[in-house]
């Protein structure tokens, strides 16, 4: 690659239009929201740093019955002035592993052909988009940098045997793979550590998107807001216990999401006036909602084996609202961070009881103060720009360094 030249970049993952998201969050039983979030901050870092973009892309959907639709057809997209190609796949346990890798490597053979492309960025730990790029990418001469935001084979309490066999078996092929790509981005640095060890790596937790800061409005309710996935495993059912002992008429509960404790949390909100049954929103409705509130809360236990390797996205997206921010101590959560966040110690009810009614306390002044200076830290330093400059030089290097020790290869020595 040329020294003046940014990356080309092909970005294969779950970057699909908005439309498709849509039609996704009304069918499925997971809110791919998050992804969808995290996805196009990639792509709009990248073109912001210079680097061209072409997107393949499958449809984050839960396998069948928990999405009742089967087969997912290709497709051509544009969106924000970016080309995508849409892989066909079977939506089917087992058939969706394989047919997904048949359609990387058709269809992602197709754009490596028509189209010059330097690296291969693999959005997550999808073994099939992993050996694709092992296989094939690899092989042209890109680069093939996954960008690792989960640990990979993640049992949930509803798998049976056969499911945490075949888990099982997707972290070796995962495992396997990462040994053998360019480099690795990702959340944290356990993730880098444990899953690609010795690879080149950038630690990026995270891209600010969200744009411009959003007028509160007035409001006669102290709003404590949660917004994700509603379920034990995020803490949901701790953040309820910590608001009941909060004293205050004017308090109110909103919780944001899709989740197993959906019906729970209706029939608290029967019990008790001050919680407000959870509620599904499209992300232009739920910002300002976040934006109106007295504290944000992330309330994930962090006694779980995953957590080490977790920088929930919240995090930045609340902090860039201007609003109070309560967080458990997750260890995937940098320290420049700190002076932004009232953390909850220990992770129980009772802490985060005593660090909501912390903020709660203070001053009109102080609590605008620790909200604009989370605000400012995170769209300085995560907003697009700054990011995709970091990924820029990152995958920039590990191109340069790729053909200096490929032309190194090729050079015979000449010696005396």
């Amino acid at each position: 690659m040329a020294a003046h030249r940014s990356p080309r970049v092909g970005l294969l993952g779950f970057t699909v239009p908005d439309e498709l998201l849509a039609e996704i969050i009304a069918r499925d039983t997971i809110l791919p929201t998050q992804t969808h979030t995290f996805a196009w901050g990639l792509v709009r870092s990248l073109r912001a740093a210079g680097c061209p973009v072409h997107l393949l892309s499958a449809a984050p959907v839960s396998s069948w019955p928990g999405n009742r639709q089967v087969r997912f057809r290709a497709g051509r997209f544009r969106q924000d002035g970016v080309d995508g190609d849409l892989l066909p796949f079977v939506n089917l346990l087992g058939l969706k592993h394989l047919t997904r890798f048949v359609a990387a490597w058709r269809v992602g053979g197709r754009v490596l052909r028509e189209r010059e492309t330097d690296v291969l960025l693999v959005h997550g730990v999808h073994s099939p988009f992993l050996w694709f790029g092992v296989l094939r990418a690899r092989r042209r001469g890109v680069r093939v940098v996954p960008v690792l935001t989960d640990p990979p084979g993640v049992a949930l309490p509803t798998d049976g045997r056969l499911v945490r066999v075949l888990r099982g078996l997707d972290v070796a092929l995962v495992r396997a793979a990462l040994a053998r790509c360019s480099g690795v981005i990702a959340l944290t640095a356990a993730l880098a550590d444990d899953f690609a060890p010795g690879r080149p790596r950038l630690v990026m937790e995270g891209i600010c998107a969200v744009d411009g800061l959003l007028p509160a409005g007035p409001t006669n309710t102290r709003d404590i807001v949660y917004a994700g996935g509603l379920s034990r495993a995020y803490g949901v059912d701790r953040l309820v216990e910590a608001f009941r002992a909060l004293p205050g008429d004017d308090l109110r509960l909103c919780v944001y999401g899709r989740g197993e404790l959906e019906g729970w949390l209706r029939d608290q909100a029967a019990l008790d006036w001050r919680i407000r049954p959870p509620e599904l929103l499209p992300r232009g409705e739920l910002l300002p909602r976040l934006s109106r509130a007295r504290v944000l809360v992330n309330p994930r236990p962090v006694d779980q084996d995953f957590v080490r390797w977790s920088f929930p996205s919240k995090i930045i997206e609340y902090l860039a609202t201007g609003v109070p921010v309560v967080s458990t101590r997750l260890p995937g959560i940098p320290p420049d961070y700190t002076p932004w966040l009232s953390f909850a110690e220990p992770d129980t009810a009772e802490g985060l009881r005593s660090a909501i009614d912390q903020v709660l306390g203070l001053s009109e002044h102080a609590a605008r103060e620790l909200g604009v200076g989370g605000a400012r830290f995170v769209r300085e330093t995560r907003n697009p720009t700054a990011q995709g400059h970091r990924m820029h030089d990152f995958l920039a290097e590990l191109v340069g360094s790729t053909a200096a020790a490929d032309s190194a290869a090729l050079t015979p020595d000449r010696v005396g």
